[in-house]
């Protein structure tokens, strides 16, 4: 069988899968978040922080819970961090230096899960398991809560209520989150990943001596980093490592997890709004796009031209032998539309056309199928985006689910797409023309320059994988991403639930002959144009400076 062939042969397969679980997951989440019922469980942890989950909270008491919640999160996995010197299981390793603490507290409260630290090298057991993995948890349930505020902000009327965050987050985590990981993590193993609490020890024998291991939690962290989108990988190698993606099975179940909430949240949005087609607008959308995307890097990866690319079948520089070129193109695209950051692939070794799609996959937003709740709430502002647009086109006040689009509604959406590129643009900038910054360049030219603009590319869009030819393990770098990835996390949230609550506020507006039918094809294909418009002119002279640059010279 040709690589190519296998390669969509994987694709298709992976299609019919996600097809196969985006109504019964994407109902069930309707359901646990419509629910008013609270288990047992649930009202433990309630009491345990004194919330009452049954109090309606408008935007800005829900924007309050979210970032204080958020906040006290920061503080106890830096903390955690800084005093793992004295921790039980920290398998001797000391504890984190300031700067690369807060980078990683921030990190993994954002969703982000960017690393400048080898995993295997720097963080014991209760790290990883009492804080990194803690996180992986709640700051997907984070996401998923604010998606859903902005769902009944459309679904509600003549209110300002969105719901309790603490109920949502909660509902997150213990009956969609928790359940799907437990058997994740009991395939993981099946596969082959590792799941122990060992220590350090010597394995095999190569030249010049032995090579050291250390066990851990693997396949439970492993399965929550890729369903919560999340990325952060217990070894350095990431999912390229076979502790962590032991075959090509796993290497397909874990694409699957990554994708399948984002896809299927398409259904709940349309089931709380109570028109389904609507969900479907929006899934046709994202799955054009990232369908899109992994034919454009799947051309990119094979069809490279030279004599080693042809013995080779492919630009196979980086990519695990295990998986082949198509797994890896695949894989590395889910990852970059979504704000999970793992990899099973040396991003920077990709060709340069390749690496500009994974970078335009960022700066897209992360909403093809995005982030866990981030990439449905950021493509509902993108559909508001094309909504207004079309009004401006017919001279017409734009609609979107029965309610008006107004000035109000339009500067909360337009602040919420700027504020990531001036994240992302003004630190590369910052970054290009300080002299301690280049330093850390392993590449000069085009593809040093890509290094940079990835790296905040992916820490202001809370995607956490990195072009690793880049040393980021700097105090600028620590400090500056650490930064950009709370920013960029928590000031677009501000924007999405000042959004909802203006709409819940609002009382329906009556369909017309003259209304704009957000539920066909051809508002699709406008959602999809102006997704890309948006994006290109934002970012495209950067990206002519670096990937455009160094694939044309290729």
């Amino acid at each position: 069988m040709s690589p190519v062939l296998a390669g969509v042969l994987q694709l298709l397969a992976l299609i019919a899968a996600l097809a196969l679980a985006y109504r019964p997951l994407g109902d069930y989440m309707a359901k646990v978040y419509s629910s008013e019922k609270h288990y047992t469980p649930e009202k433990w942890i309630y009491k345990a922080v004194g919330a009452n989950p049954s109090a309606e909270m408008r935007w800005p008491a829900y924007l309050r819970a979210v970032l204080a919640f958020s906040a006290v999160s920061v503080l106890f996995l830096y903390g955690l961090q800084r005093a793992q010197g004295i921790l039980p299981g920290s398998l001797g390793f000391s504890a984190i230096d300031p700067d690369q603490a807060f980078n990683t507290a921030a990190s993994f409260v954002a969703n982000t899960n960017w690393q400048s630290y080898y995993g295997e090298q720097a963080m014991g057991h209760v790290v990883q398991t009492g804080g990194l993995a803690v996180q992986n948890f709640v700051s997907a349930a984070v996401g998923m809560a604010v998606a859903v505020a902005l769902v009944r902000g459309f679904a509600r009327s003549r209110t300002g209520e969105l719901g309790n965050f603490w109920a949502d987050m909660v509902r997150g985590v213990v009956r969609i989150l928790l359940p799907i990981s437990v058997v994740g993590a009991i395939v993981l193993v099946a596969c082959g990943a590792i799941q122990n609490f060992s220590g350090i020890h010597e394995v095999g024998q190569f030249t010049g001596g032995t090579q050291q291991w250390n066990g851990g939690a693997v396949a439970s962290q492993e399965v929550i980093k890729e369903l919560g989108t999340n990325g952060g990988g217990y070894f350095n190698a990431n999912s390229a490592h076979p502790f962590e993606n032991p075959n090509p099975f796993s290497n397909l179940f874990e694409i699957f997890l990554i994708l399948v909430i984002p896809f299927s949240l398409t259904r709940t949005f349309g089931r709380m709004v109570g028109n389904l087609r609507q969900g479907y607008a929006i899934l046709a959308t994202m799955a054009t796009i990232w369908i899109g995307f992994t034919a454009l890097m799947m051309w990119t990866e094979f069809a490279h031209h030279g004599p080693a690319f042809d013995v080779a079948g492919g630009a196979m520089e980086g990519k695990e032998t295990r998986y082949g070129i198509g797994a890896s193109a695949i894989f590395s695209v889910a990852t970059t539309l979504t704000s999970t950051g793992a990899v099973n692939s040396f991003h920077s070794s990709y060709t340069g056309l390749g690496g500009g799609i994974q970078l335009l996959g960022m700066q897209l937003g992360e909403i093809a199928p995005g982030g866990v709740g981030s990439g449905l709430y950021g493509m509902l502002v993108m559909a508001i985006i094309a909504v207004f647009i079309a009004g401006l086109m017919v001279g017409r006040t734009p609609e979107y689910l029965g309610k008006k689009i107004g000035t109000r509604e339009i500067k909360f959406a337009a602040l919420y797409i700027l504020i990531t590129p001036a994240l992302v643009l003004c630190f590369t900038a910052a970054a290009m023309a300080l002299d301690t910054p280049g330093n850390s360049m392993t590449n000069s030219g085009a593809h040093g320059f890509s290094e940079i603009l990835y790296a905040y590319t992916s820490g202001a869009n809370n995607n956490g994988s990195a072009f690793a030819g880049l040393n980021a393990d700097t105090q600028w770098f620590n400090s500056t991403i650490g930064i950009a990835m709370l920013l960029g996390r928590f000031l677009p949230m501000v924007f999405v639930l000042a959004l909802a609550g203006s709409l819940a506020e609002q009382k329906p507006v009556p369909e017309t002959a003259g209304t704009l039918r957000t539920d066909k094809p051809l508002y699709t294909g406008l959602l999809v144009g102006t997704i890309l418009i948006v994006t290109g002119l934002t970012y495209f002279p950067a990206l002519a400076l670096g990937p455009l640059a160094e694939g044309l010279a290729s």
